[in-house]
């Protein structure tokens, strides 16, 4: 390929997975102005975010089945058109039902994009410059998810919440028609494999109960409920199942030989448990801040908006320099980094400022940037040009497997925390309590009757008792990223991305 042909190519497949990956978190800061638009409780309206979470992680892993049945750029192709026409049927539903229905087929549609661009990539790059392909594309996992929260919310302060969908639209059909035009010429083996009804069936049972588990666990007390009880004995007996059948099926729709490569296993379980603390403190902290510090929308969505800044920057850079230097190396800098920003984040008083937390998302970026690109090149490591797009839909599997994860447990340790903080607290607060009398003394000489001014010390010792809880689960994430720097390096050299084809 011409070097500006293989610079619009780039573009294109990597804002397909920037709008898909977008579109996983820009909903999250509108779902309490959906719920009272289209007149439903905020509980119900976070099924626009269960909807679409269920339905792309359901489809994801059927990614190397579908693109050898369709061809790789075909599935592409296909995938963004149906995927925007999705979008358009969200930012026009008239009612909560239909805007539901919407994202349930927004996620099947948009479910191979994020593979196949990462696959696809690796396809028109030469072998020496498919590290900067990667780090490219590691760049729309890593802004996607914090660009989110902002553009969602000024979108909705701004316009209304029909444009957190109808965005997607003129990008959509730009992806679609630029990818199409560029690289139809280049599609991939296709093969008409039968259809593992089977294994289709006990995937989307056993994914789909799994990922309703995990959003609706901390809302209905885990399992204090009977519902989640049911729910995890319908995903672990579907699940294991499903294993059994794809492991000895001629066929299977998964292939999950692939985890019986060295490099394959290692890198999943580290994207899975760093995605778990990544996507937990980019959830936790927004929601932190406009809850007990006072932020709109808008404002928390800048503060977590300054973690892309470096992770931006260097990115293209440890891409292109990836076969110089061990991937193991880099990944556990990027965990060590990110551990010691956590550390340091998890000692914040209740007067942190504005550019305090901005400064410590800044930071982390540079532990963002430098674990995704190794452990994505670690994964794909070694694999045949065949298996390549399977890889990556696994992968990008486990890494939603992991943000599922992270976001429901982060959460649920940050409300059982900051209940705990609140009642150790509460203890100190007594009628006899020489402070707590010259508190409320200054509360009723700024003209508060006793109840209000009683009213506001609990406020006063519910927000310090959830930033403890916001200090504990920062605290978890820095461990557990510090954690990976053992098991990465029990990966094998040589990591190099072997694709498919060479572009120039």
């Amino acid at each position: 390929m011409s070097r500006a042909r293989l610079i619009l190519a780039t573009i294109a497949l990597g804002f397909g997975s920037f709008v898909n990956i977008l579109d996983m978190s820009i909903a999250n800061v509108s779902v309490p102005t959906i719920a009272g638009d289209l007149g439903v409780s905020y509980t119900q309206g976070t099924w626009v975010i269960t909807s679409y979470a269920v339905s792309e992680a359901i489809v994801m892993p059927l990614t190397g089945w579908l693109s050898l049945r369709f061809g790789q750029v075909r599935m592409f192709v296909m995938s963004t058109l149906l995927f925007t026409l999705a979008s358009a049927l969200c930012g026009l539903a008239p009612s909560f039902p239909a805007l539901v229905a919407a994202r349930v087929l927004q996620g099947v549609f948009g479910a191979s994009m994020i593979p196949l661009s990462q696959a696809l990539l690796t396809t028109i790059y030469p072998p020496q410059k498919r590290g900067l392909a990667l780090g490219l594309w590691a760049m729309t996992t890593i802004l996607a998810p914090i660009v989110g929260p902002l553009a969602g919310g000024w979108l909705t302060e701004a316009l209304s919440w029909h444009w957190i969908f109808l965005i997607n639209l003129p990008f959509g059909l730009a992806v679609a028609g630029g990818a199409w035009l560029l690289l139809r010429d280049r599609e991939s083996e296709r093969r008409r494999l039968p259809v593992d009804y089977v294994g289709l069936i006990l995937l989307a049972i056993g994914v789909g109960a799994l990922q309703i588990l995990l959003d609706k666990g901390n809302e209905m007390d885990w399992f204090g409920s009977s519902e989640i009880v049911a729910l995890a004995c319908v995903a672990l007996v579907a699940l294991l199942f499903f294993v059994a059948w794809e492991l000895t099926d001629e066929h299977p729709v998964v292939d999950l030989r692939l985890f019986a490569r060295r490099n394959f296993l290692v890198g999943s379980l580290c994207l899975l448990l760093g995605s778990m603390a990544f996507f937990g403190t980019v959830v936790l902290i927004p929601l932190w801040l406009q809850s007990y510090q006072g932020y709109t929308p808008l404002w928390a969505g800048k503060v977590v908006a300054f973690g892309g800044v470096l992770a931006m920057l260097l990115g293209p850079v440890i891409g292109a320099n990836i076969h110089r230097i061990d991937a193991r190396l880099v990944a556990s800098f990027g965990f060590t980094v990110f551990a010691v920003v956590a550390f340091w984040s998890s000692g914040f008083t209740p007067n942190v400022d504005y550019w305090t937390v901005a400064i410590s998302r800044l930071l982390m970026g540079i532990g963002i940037s430098c674990f995704f690109l190794p452990i994505i090149t670690i994964n794909l490591s070694g694999l045949p040009p065949s298996r390549i797009a399977s890889a990556s839909g696994l992968s990008s599997f486990m890494r939603n497997l992991g943000s599922s994860f992270g976001t429901a447990i982060m959460v649920s340790l940050w409300d059982h925390r900051g209940i705990a903080h609140h009642a150790d607290l509460a203890e100190r607060v007594t009628d006899y309590d020489p402070a707590t009398d010259r508190y409320l003394e200054a509360l009723r000489a700024a003209g508060l009757s006793l109840d209000q001014a009683w009213a506001s010390l609990n406020n006063t010792i519910n927000a310090q008792a959830y930033l403890m809880a916001t200090n504990d689960v920062q605290l978890a994430s820095g461990l557990i990223m510090l954690a990976l720097v053992v098991p990465i390096w029990f990966a094998r050299p040589p990591f190099t991305v072997q694709g498919a084809g060479g572009g120039h």
